[in-house]
C-alpha cells in the first residue's frame, strides 16, 4: 500500500575490502543518473569501492554482469536501468528476460542487487529513482551488500561432490573391513 513505510536493514560491515560493479543501461539518462547517485551513496556509506560500466539496454545488463562474474574479481553487482511500458509487447520481453537473467546469475552465486525499474510512466520512474524519495538505486546497492555479507559468512564451507576436497576427510556410508569410516 502506497504511503506506508517499510523496514530497512542496516548496512553490513566488511572486515576485508569489498568491490562492486555497477552495470547501468542509461536509456533514460536522467533516471539512470539518479539511480547511480543512490547506488554510489549507499556503497560509499558502507565503505565499499565501486566501478561503473554502461551497456546499451536492460537486456545487456545480465550478460555484462555474467561476464564480470566469471572474468573479474568483483564481490557484488548492482544492476540499474529503467523500462517504461510502451505500445508493444517489447516491454514484457525486456522486463521478464532481464529479471530472469539476473535471477539465474544470482542463483549461480553472483551477489546482485536488481535496480532495473519496470514502470508504466516516466513519472513513476522519476519517483523511484530519486535518492531523496524511493531511492531504488540505493536499495539495489544495499541488496548486493547484504548478499555479499552472506557469501562471505558462508564462504568457508566446502562440499565435495564425487571427489574428496584436498586436505579434508569425509564420512562415507558403512565401514570398510578395517573398521574405518573415513575415505
Amino acid at each position: 500500500m502506497a504511503g506506508r513505510s517499510h523496514y530497512t536493514l542496516a548496512l553490513p560491515e566488511f572486515e576485508r575490502p569489498a568491490r562492486v560493479l555497477i552495470v547501468v543501461a542509461p536509456y533514460y539518462r536522467d533516471i539512470a543518473d539518479a539511480l547511480i547517485a543512490g547506488a554510489r551513496a549507499t556503497l560509499d556509506a558502507a565503505g565499499v569501492s565501486h566501478d561503473l560500466v554502461e551497456v546499451p539496454g536492460a537486456l545487456e545488463v545480465p550478460p555484462a554482469i555474467g561476464l564480470a562474474h566469471r572474468q573479474s574479481n568483483f564481490d557484488g553487482f548492482v544492476a540499474l536501468g529503467c523500462v517504461i511500458r510502451g505500445e508493444t509487447t517489447h516491454y514484457e520481453t525486456v522486463c521478464n528476460d532481464s529479471s530472469r537473467g539476473l535471477t539465474l546469475l544470482g542463483l549461480s552465486g553472483a551477489c546482485i542487487g536488481n535496480g532495473i525499474l519496470t514502470v508504466e510512466t516516466y513519472d513513476q520512474a522519476a519517483v523511484r529513482a530519486d535518492p531523496e524519495d524511493q531511492d531504488k538505486g540505493g536499495s539495489a546497492a544495499a541488496a548486493a551488500l547484504h548478499l555479499m555479507a552472506l557469501s562471505r559468512r558462508w564462504g568457508g564451507e566446502t562440499r565435495g561432490v564425487g571427489f574428496k576436497p584436498a586436505g579434508q576427510e569425509f564420512r562415507i556410508a558403512g565401514d570398510d573391513s578395517e573398521g574405518s569410516s573415513k575415505a
